[in-house]
Order: C-alpha cells, then structure tokens, then sequence
C-alpha cells in the first residue's frame, strides 16, 4: 500500500479515535459549515476546546476554514480524507478475507469430521 495513503488513514484514524472530534464532526454533518461559537451552542464543549479540534480536524483533511462574513470563520467538512481511509480499510479486509474464508472451511470440515466420528460410535 502506497505510504501516502497510509499516512491520510492514520492522521484520520488518529482524528476519530476521540469522542469530542467526532462529534464535531457529526454536528457539521447534520447542520452543515458552523463557526466555532455555533459548535459550541450544539455541543457540550467549550469553545477553546473545539477550536483546539478543528485544528485537528484540519490538520487531517477532514475540515476546511473558510472565511465568512465579518471575520468569522465556518468550517466545513472534506470528505476525501475519509474516503481514502476507506479505501485503506477495504485493502486490510481483502487481505484478511482469504485466509478468514480458508480457516472457516477447515474449521466446518472438522465440525463434519467431528459430527460423522460421533455417530459412528454410537
């Protein structure tokens, strides 16, 4: 798998893993670009501490600034980064499903196995 991909998932993965950033997230999800002062009337997090995320966020690709009217700035949820690391997930998976799909078939032959020795013996 190319480096740079791997990187975009882990700066996502890495963003996600914390409950406050992804309800950041979810907030711009259902009520669109917000400003921080908006964030925080909807979240239960101060200001700072959102703000602190969005820097996050942004650092990861996941949000953009964009300048609004008198200073204010909305941000706005990019969703390439998330794509790309779906993209990572789905290559693991591929990887694992092969091996996963052998092992159930040894496993079901030996239940089979397993099931046909016991009627036998009784």
């Amino acid at each position: 798998m190319p480096p740079d991909i791997e990187a975009i998932a882990e700066q996502v993965f890495v963003a996600l893993a914390d409950p406050s950033r992804r309800a950041v997230l979810a907030a711009l999800a259902a009520g669109g670009p917000a400003t921080v002062t908006e964030l925080a009337d909807r979240l239960p997090i101060t200001r700072q501490a959102i703000s602190k995320h969005l820097t996050l966020l942004a650092d990861a690709g996941l949000v953009t600034a964009q300048p609004g009217e008198r200073r204010r700035v909305r941000y706005r949820l990019q969703s390439a980064p998330m794509q790309v690391a779906q993209q990572f997930l789905a290559a693991l998976a591929r990887d694992w499903d092969n091996p996963l799909g052998a092992l159930k078939e040894h496993l079901d032959r030996a239940v089979d196995a397993s099931e046909g020795y016991r009627e036998e013996q009784s």
